[in-house]
């Protein structure tokens, strides 16, 4: 048993993980006997891939590319991949690693965890975005995770479609302006919910939207009417955090909230809803709020179960790849063919012409984005990542 007489933070650093240290046992036990056994040399292709998605999932976002080739880099081997944020369904290849086994094996515990994290969460983030629509969507569900991987989890569900992640480390790291509102410690030390609006309003820059938290000490109602008094025309937003104790009906609440509000003619005050609000929620609520704040839902969403096979071993002798994989899993080198997202796609061997219905040609979908260890394509923003993922849930259905 290790004892220690001082606490520690379990966490690895980046190059921890980038030499292999965060894998499983029995994949030291492989590179060993490999090694023993002279059999490093043997070339492989490792695909990455879902055969199974969640039940009622029809797609999930691949997502976590930039982290596995971080994970890849400066290593001989050559990554093929789908663009991050690319919709995908079962049994579609996402990346294809090639090289000698001994500089992959162990590996695969980090490069699946980042994957299949980053997968997870913006296919979640994905979901709750596409059934809000035109609604915002705010992402502040990072205290329900390590705060190790706080970046990676904003990151991924900003991909997912998100229209803003509160990590105040977000513009340093992501390029991407944190947001959010305001927290209950900040009435609960005041006392009072319009001393703590007016210091909010007198401290902070004009740039950030006055979103008062309506829900600390009396009714909503209440709460949001003294809010819009103390601020005017200043005031963006109200935020109704109710707890599960006191909701009841939200959309009553809600309605109630408003009404009051255009009642006394504060018709631009906006109405953000937090709380426990996942898909369900925003199905019954999303033509009478104007934004959400999802937290749990997203940080801890139903798990896209990604694998890494091997799907062909070059033969010396003989100068070629042969297709060779474990049961259950469908051996030799794939492409997908899109030609719209899920709607319409192919998946079959590559160097393929295959034409869609409308007559046009199927795109290629996995390029090479790694040659002997170094990046050779530029890597999207992720700006750029959720446009894309954006305009392919245009085409699909929940």
């Amino acid at each position: 048993m290790v004892s220690r007489s001082r606490p520690r933070l379990y966490i690895f650093n980046e190059n921890d993980i980038k030499k292999g240290i965060a894998t499983d046992i029995y994949f030291l036990r492989t590179y060993e006997i490999l090694k023993n056994k002279g059999l490093c040399g043997v070339r492989v292709r490792y695909e990455i891939h879902a055969y199974s998605l969640p039940k009622g999932y029809r797609w999930a976002v691949f997502a976590g590319l930039e982290e596995a080739l971080s994970i890849l880099e400066g290593r001989n081997v050559d990554v093929y991949a789908l663009p991050e944020g690319t919709l995908f369904k079962e049994y579609y290849p996402l990346m294809v690693i090639e090289g000698e086994v001994c500089e992959i094996v162990y590996l695969e515990t980090a490069i699946l965890g980042v994957l299949r994290f980053a997968s997870s969460v913006a296919t979640k983030a994905a979901r709750i975005k596409k059934l809000a629509g035109d609604k915002m969507v705010l992402f502040f569900g990072l205290r329900a995770m390590h705060p190790a991987i706080a970046p990676a989890l904003d990151r991924a569900a900003y991909i997912g479609g998100v229209d803003g992640v509160s990590g105040a480390f977000s513009k340093e790291i992501l390029g991407v302006e944190p947001k959010g509102t305001m927290p209950h410690v900040l009435i609960l030390v005041f006392r009072d919910p319009v001393k703590a609006w007016k210091a909010y309003d007198e401290v902070m820059p004009p740039e950030v939207p006055r979103i008062a938290l309506v829900d600390t000490f009396y009714d909503e109602r209440y709460e949001a009417l003294l809010a819009a008094e103390a601020l005017g025309s200043k005031l963006w937003g109200v935020r109704l955090d109710t707890p599960r104790s006191r909701r009841g009906d939200m959309r009553a609440l809600v309605e109630e909230v408003r009404w009051a509000l255009r009642l006394k003619g504060y018709e631009h005050v906006k109405i953000v809803v937090s709380g426990g609000i996942d898909e369900e929620q925003i199905a019954q609520l999303r033509d009478v709020v104007d934004a959400f704040g999802v937290g749990t839902a997203i940080a801890c969403p139903k798990p896209i179960d990604i694998s890494m096979d091997i799907i062909e071993i070059f033969d010396e002798e003989a100068g070629r790849w042969v297709p060779l994989s474990k049961r259950g899993k469908w051996p030799g080198m794939k492409q997908l063919y899109r030609c719209k997202p899920i709607v319409e796609d192919y998946i079959d061997t590559p160097d393929k012409k295959i034409v869609c219905s409308d007559g046009s040609e199927a795109k290629p979908m996995l390029r090479k984005v790694m040659e002997r260890g170094k990046v050779v394509v530029d890597l999207p923003s992720v700006d750029d990542i959720r446009r894309y993922v954006l305009d392919q849930l245009r085409y699909v259905e929940l």
